[in-house]
């Protein structure tokens, strides 16, 4: 295990009723990384929390949010600098869903509403080719499940992001960044009855978009392989740094 610290770079807190039966999004990482909570540093960006020098951390994970980075927030655009120091640092990042947007905003892509709307549920995401970088993380198989649920996406990738994959609704499921950021549109955090709640509780907006709720329910599975990504960001942290990637974890 490194000898810094893991950050947690949490963007905002879940709803109050899936706080109360799941916990917070930090726990939901360290939980699928399998990463002692001890050996972990939470910053709350989104309630004025400073983040450390990205020298003094193995790596960060960059959260969810209930926020949308096209309001451009002043914590969110000092969280982008910061991504953007801890880029030049060479530190291991994983972003998902607002942390992905976020990065790729940092880097100057462009976030904004999915102009199809939202998209929910278990999504059957679509490799693009093979990536030496992310396969040192998890070898994906060509198609695998993952739990997603955004209103907002990154609509264009920022310049040298390499695409990876994509589902039938959005086409930067994962984007790659070098060989030390990685950062998904969909949620490998998320357990099956995690996933079952957001679409329970948002019910009446799907229906109001057209939305089949009961067959959203019905389509959630386990999420095995979008899980073995954390997985192996956990591995690099720790210092168990794949051959031929130039990461500065340890």
């Amino acid at each position: 295990m490194s000898t810094r610290p893991l950050l947690i770079v949490s963007t905002g807190a879940p709803p109050p009723p899936i706080r109360a039966r799941f916990g917070d999004y930090t726990g939901w990482f360290l939980h699928a990384m399998g990463w002692p909570r001890g050996q972990a540093h939470v910053v709350g960006v989104d309630r004025g929390e400073t983040l450390p020098s990205p020298q003094e951390v193995c790596g960060a994970v960059i959260t969810g949010s209930p926020a949308m980075v096209s309001e451009r927030l002043d914590w969110s655009e000092r969280t982008a600098a910061w991504l953007r120091a801890a880029m030049d640092a060479r530190r291991p990042l994983f972003g998902v869903c607002y942390g992905h947007q976020l990065l790729a905003h940092a880097l100057g892509g462009r976030v904004d509403y999915h102009p199809q709307g939202r998209e929910i549920g278990t999504q059957s995401i679509e490799r693009l080719g093979t990536d030496d970088a992310l396969d040192a993380l998890a070898p994906l198989p060509p198609r695998f499940a993952a739990h997603t649920t955004h209103l907002q996406s990154v609509l264009e990738a920022p310049a040298g992001a390499r695409v990876l994959a994509r589902s039938a609704h959005d086409p930067h499921q994962i984007l790659m960044y070098g060989d030390c950021a990685v950062t998904t549109q969909f949620h490998p955090e998320f357990s099956s009855d995690n996933m079952r709640a957001h679409i329970r509780l948002r019910a009446a907006a799907l229906r109001a978009e057209g939305l089949d709720t009961a067959a959203l329910l019905a389509a959630v599975q386990p999420t095995p392989w979008a899980r073995r990504l954390l997985r192996g960001f956990a591995r690099r942290c720790s210092g168990s740094v794949a051959p031929g990637t130039r990461c500065a974890a340890a």
